[in-house]
């Protein structure tokens, strides 16, 4: 089967789906965590209620790439799942790719030094690195 399923989907497909109609289609989907891992119990609820509706209800929680992983969809299901992620949960789909294998490095609301800061005061003394090195050059 060819078929294009876009990002956060591992596409499976069984070569025999008249004898296993049931895993004919068994797609992986990937999820990207929040940074630090801190979830709700009702967000937790919701991705769970979501994949057994929409899924097996078989999850791995936070696969060797820091993903949470939705195992087994069929290729029907797949864009009211990317609805319900992107626009009901507010959820990134997709996974770490091949160029960044550690997002869930990131320590977290917990534990990091740049959560109490906002966006802007947190990068004003970078951005005003330039200005001092012209003036230094003066």
């Amino acid at each position: 089967h060819e078929s294009r399923l876009g990002g956060g989907v591992i596409g499976r497909y069984c070569d025999q789906p008249e004898m296993f109609p049931g895993v004919a289609h068994f797609h992986t989907m990937r999820v990207n965590q929040p940074s630090g891992k801190f979830y709700t119990t009702d967000y937790l609820r919701q991705l769970c209620d979501l994949w057994e509706f929409r899924g097996s209800g078989v999850t791995n929680m936070h696969g060797s790439t820091g993903d949470i992983i939705f195992l087994g969809t069929t290729t029907q299901q797949l864009e009211q799942i990317f609805y319900e992620m992107s626009h009901n949960l507010d959820q990134d789909l997709g996974g770490s790719g091949s160029n960044l294998r550690t997002p869930a490095d990131c320590i977290g609301q917990a534990r990091c030094e740049y959560a109490c800061y906002t966006h802007k005061p947190s990068v004003r003394p970078y951005h005003g690195i330039p200005d001092q090195l012209a003036e230094l050059r003066r």
